[in-house]
């Protein structure tokens, strides 16, 4: 094995249900499934690599998502707040159209 050693991801039954409900939804954002099914493919064992050539990515992208869900679990994979000036409409309002 070479490279850095990574942390063992280890998922939960609900984790794993929810990770599976998130790349099955059609309304779920394709970004937020495609970390979903990174997180999935890590979980079943295979190294970065494997995954990444699975998946049609970069190393980088598996490592980043892999280790954003070590760290914070399913809310990991989320999108970060950007910066910039607030948002003017809440979701509600964007759901409502």
């Amino acid at each position: 094995m070479s490279g850095r050693p990574k942390r063992e991801l280890v998922l939960s039954e609900s984790e794993f249900e929810q990770l599976k409900a998130l790349t099955m939804r059609r309304k779920t954002a394709q970004a937020l499934a495609l970390r979903a099914r990174i997180v999935l493919a890590c979980a079943e064992g295979a190294d970065n690599k494997t995954v990444a050539a699975k998946l049609q990515l970069t190393q980088q992208t598996v490592s980043k998502w892999r280790s954003r869900f070590v760290a914070d679990r399913v809310d990991g994979l989320l999108d970060a707040p950007r910066p910039g000036a607030p948002r003017t409409i809440d979701d509600t309002h964007v759901d409502a159209v």
